[in-house]
């Protein structure tokens, strides 16, 4: 797979000429149509001019799900597995091929006038981790990583990067989530808040979904984003 090859994405401008864009990962098994309705519910009329790239994981084989071909961002191999990287739940190379690929998204809202500082980079469940997974490799900082359900799918990097702290970080999950446990995405926090990062934190009455108070809080949250750039 070319690694320089820009993946192929479901798009929606909220005006014309979009002074920031929101790239948005879905999770596994999903692809980019599926949280494309989220957008007339999350923005909101003062909101400036907005890209939505809401891009297609690769096809590839998952092993929890006995080999199935499906879009995945990476392989998951056990679900029991330690969810910080430790334990073999998350395949490594797998993480960091599609960090490259959302990194040639980010190169390619460059190229048509939104500056990284302009980004915000968001994924729910698989997506979320590998919004996580980018966000901490970054040397030049987006405006914000938001990751719901879900997880820091390897250990921090050794070299990170004092921009890469600069970013402001929204996650939220399910108390009732069985997919991502609480306690992964709980631990997964404590970790960022440890490395310095600026993380506001949410939990609410769900499984391994979204709801309306989420989309509430998380649109706040943008707003400030907005407000400060």
């Amino acid at each position: 797979m070319d690694l320089d090859a820009a993946l192929d994405t479901v798009e929606h401008e909220t005006a014309a000429a979009p002074q920031w864009t929101v790239l948005w990962l879905h999770g596994l098994g999903a692809d980019g149509h599926d949280f494309a309705p989220i957008v007339p519910e999350l923005v909101r009329g003062d909101w400036p001019p907005l890209r939505f790239v809401f891009p297609h994981a690769p096809l590839r084989t998952v092993t929890i799900n006995a080999g199935a071909r499906m879009r995945a961002w990476y392989d998951i191999r056990d679900f029991s597995a330690d969810e910080l990287g430790g334990g073999g739940r998350a395949d490594r190379d797998g993480v960091l091929h599609s960090v490259r690929k959302v990194e040639v998204l980010i190169a390619r809202e460059g190229e048509r006038g939104i500056p990284p500082q302009r980004l915000i980079l968001a994924g729910f469940s698989q997506g979320g981790a590998i919004a996580l997974a980018a966000g901490l490799r970054r040397t030049r900082p987006l405006a914000g990583l938001v990751a719901l359900s879900t997880y820091l799918p390897l250990p921090p990097p050794a070299d990170l990067a004092p921009d890469a702290r600069a970013q402001p970080v929204f996650m939220a999950h399910g108390l009732q989530d069985p997919v991502v446990p609480y306690a992964a995405g709980e631990r997964s926090t404590g970790a960022l808040h440890a490395l310095g990062f600026a993380l506001e934190w949410h939990c609410y009455a769900m499984g391994h979904t979204v709801c309306a108070e989420e989309i509430r809080d998380l649109g706040d949250w943008l707003s400030r984003r907005f407000a400060a750039g």
